[in-house]
């Protein structure tokens, strides 16, 4: 299997697929915009942007889809040293990184990454606040 590019429709199917988010369109004034959120706590784990290629330091005219991802902040540094990635936009750049979905990224790790963002948007673990009362 070869390479297949990380796309606006492959990131919403992947989506769709594994988590059953549909997107929201939020804004009125920018259609193209739309945030994915996981069902259990609303939280959004995605954020599908149309940007304008000079505000993200782009080379070009124009404006180009980008997907923001929560991210594991060890990972972002590396990503970002590499095409197809950029600090977060409107977001935590400590904790969200922005891929660009005009095909410079891989479909499989765009896939992992969607899957990593939605898992860190999640309900945080009651467990262990649990078992640090019952020591006492």
């Amino acid at each position: 299997m070869g390479f297949l590019p990380f796309t606006k429709e492959a990131a919403l199917a992947c989506a769709r697929e594994r988590f059953g988010a549909e997107p929201e369109y939020l804004w009125g004034s920018d259609p193209d915009s739309a945030v994915l959120r996981r069902a259990d706590n609303r939280k959004w784990f995605a954020a599908l942007l149309r940007v304008q290629r000079s505000r993200l330091g782009l080379p070009g005219e124009g404006s180009v889809d980008i997907l923001d991802l929560k991210c594991d902040p060890l990972l972002i540094g590396a990503l970002r040293a590499r095409e197809g990635f950029l600090p977060a936009y409107h977001m935590n750049k400590e904790r969200w990184i922005a891929v660009l979905l005009d095909g410079q990224v891989d479909a499989v790790e765009g896939g992992q990454l969607l899957e990593l963002s939605y898992q860190l948007a999640g309900p945080k673990p009651k467990a262990r606040r649990r078992a640090a009362r019952e020591d006492f």
